[in-house]
C-alpha cells in the first residue's frame, strides 16, 4: 500500500508543480526588448547557439562591406542618377561602415559597426509604406485591397512654388482599374509622372536603342507583370497619405516606432517638390525610398526592432499592432512574382536569393545593400547594412549550422 502524503508534502508537490508550469510558460512566452538600451543582450549559447558561429558570422559581415562611396549624393550621381530624370531632389548623407546585430528568440547576441548610427536604409522603407496601407486597412479605412484605389482619392492639391495644381493619379483607363493590391505587390504598371519622374524613367533600359518605344509601349494588365519601381512605390505613400489625412510618419511613430520601443532619432523624408495641401496645411508625401534620396533614416537597433516585430507577426508583448492577417498577406506570394510578396517583402520560397536559409524566411531589403532578415523557423533575425544579399546567406549558414 502507497504511503499517504501529509499536508506539508501536499504544499512541496503543489509548489514543483507551480514553479514547473511557470518555467514552462516563460519558455513559451516570447521576450521583447524594452525600449532604447533596455534590449537584454544574451550569450549565444544561452539562446541555442555558439560563439564560433556567431563570431564568424559578424566576421564575414565586416569582410562584405560595399566598396561604394560613403558618399551616397556622389554614390547616386555615379548610379541611379544617370537614368533619365534621374537628378536628387530628397535628402542624402554620408553613410558609415558595415553595421548591424544578431536576435535570437528576442534577445541581441552580436553587434558591429555602429548600430546606433541614423543611416538611410533605401527600399527597406517601401516595407514602412506597406505597414501604413496595413494600418488603414486594420482600421476598415481600407474595406479591401482589391478595391480599385481610385475610389480612395480626393483630388490632391500639389504645390510648386506659390503656384497650385490638381493632381488625379488614377483617372485614365489603365490606371482606374489598379487596386491597392497592385501597388502593395508592385504589379499596377501605373502610366504617368509623379513628383517630377516619369514611371518610364526608373531603372530605364540601357541598351534601350528607341526610347520613344519604351515610352509608348502597350501597358500590362494590373496584376499580370511584377516590375520593381519606385515611382509607383510613392504613389503609394501618396494613396495611403490621402486616405490618413495626416503625415505618414506621424501614423508610423503613434501605431508602430513608438510601441516597439523604436528611438527618437529615426526620420521618414519625401521630396523638395513633394509637397500637397491636406486639410489646410502642407503636408509633405514621404519617398518609398532613397532612389532619388529621401525614404527612411534610421538606427540597425530600429530596423531589427521592426523586423521582430515583422517575426512576431505584428505582435509585441500583448499588443497586436499590426494585424496576424496582414503580415501573413505581406509575406505571401502572387501571382506575378513567387519570390515577392508585398512590398519590401522579399520570400525565399525558391531560395535562389538564400540556399542556406528556409523557405519560410524573409527579408525587407534595401539598396546598399540594407538588409532585415526575418527567419520564424530558426526565431532569427539579423540586420546587416552595407554588406550584400551573397554575405548575408553566409551568415545565416554558419550561424544556423547545427554544431
Amino acid at each position: 500500500m502507497l504511503p499517504t502524503l501529509d499536508r506539508y508534502s501536499h504544499r512541496v508537490v503543489a509548489l514543483i508543480a507551480f514553479a514547473a508550469g511557470a518555467t514552462i510558460a516563460s519558455a513559451q512566452t516570447p521576450y521583447f526588448p524594452a525600449p532604447g538600451a533596455g534590449w537584454e543582450h544574451r550569450k549565444p549559447e544561452q539562446v541555442g547557439l555558439t560563439a564560433k558561429a556567431v563570431d564568424s558570422a559578424v566576421v564575414l559581415a565586416l569582410a562584405s562591406e560595399a566598396t561604394t562611396p560613403r558618399d551616397l549624393l556622389a554614390n547616386h550621381k555615379q548610379s541611379f542618377g544617370r537614368e533619365p530624370f534621374g537628378e536628387a531632389t530628397g535628402p542624402f548623407r554620408d553613410r558609415g561602415g558595415a553595421a548591424g546585430l544578431i536576435v535570437r528568440r528576442g534577445y541581441i547576441v552580436a553587434e558591429w559597426g555602429d548600430p546606433a548610427r541614423v543611416d538611410i536604409t533605401y527600399s527597406v522603407t517601401k516595407s514602412f509604406v506597406t505597414t501604413t496601407v496595413g494600418l488603414a486597412y486594420d482600421r476598415k479605412m481600407i474595406r479591401d485591397i482589391k478595391d480599385p484605389v481610385r475610389g480612395y482619392m480626393a483630388p490632391i492639391i500639389t504645390m510648386r512654388g506659390m503656384t497650385s495644381e490638381v493632381l488625379m493619379p488614377f483617372e485614365s483607363d489603365h490606371n482606374r482599374k489598379i487596386t491597392w493590391e497592385h501597388l502593395l505587390r508592385q504589379t499596377s504598371d501605373w502610366q504617368g509622372t509623379l513628383w517630377g519622374k516619369p514611371d518610364w524613367a526608373d531603372r530605364f533600359p540601357r541598351n534601350a536603342s528607341d526610347t520613344a518605344a519604351v515610352i509608348n509601349r502597350a501597358r500590362h494588365e494590373p496584376g499580370t507583370v511584377y516590375t520593381y519601381n519606385d515611382v509607383r512605390v510613392n504613389l503609394m505613400a501618396l494613396a495611403s497619405l490621402n486616405v490618413w489625412r495626416r503625415p505618414l510618419p506621424q501614423v508610423l511613430k503613434e501605431f508602430v516606432m513608438d510601441p516597439i520601443g523604436a528611438s527618437n532619432s529615426w526620420r521618414w523624408a519625401g521630396y523638395d517638390n513633394s509637397w500637397v495641401v491636406m486639410d489646410g496645411q502642407m503636408v509633405q508625401s514621404v519617398a518609398g525610398g532613397a532612389h532619388w534620396g529621401g525614404g527612411m533614416m534610421l538606427s540597425a537597433h530600429d530596423m531589427a526592432r521592426f523586423g521582430y516585430l515583422t517575426l512576431r507577426n505584428g505582435k509585441w508583448g500583448s499588443k497586436q499592432l499590426i494585424s496576424e492577417e496582414w503580415i501573413k498577406q505581406s509575406r505571401s506570394p502572387g501571382p506575378a512574382n513567387s519570390g515577392y510578396g508585398f512590398a519590401n517583402y522579399f520570400l525565399n520560397t525558391d531560395k535562389k536569393a538564400m540556399p542556406n536559409a528556409p523557405e519560410t524566411a524573409f527579408y525587407h531589403s534595401g539598396n546598399g545593400a540594407n538588409l532585415v532578415y526575418v527567419d520564424p523557423v530558426n526565431d532569427l533575425v539579423i540586420v546587416s547594412r552595407w554588406t550584400n544579399i551573397r554575405a548575408l546567406d553566409a551568415m545565416v549558414k554558419v550561424i544556423t549550422a547545427k554544431p
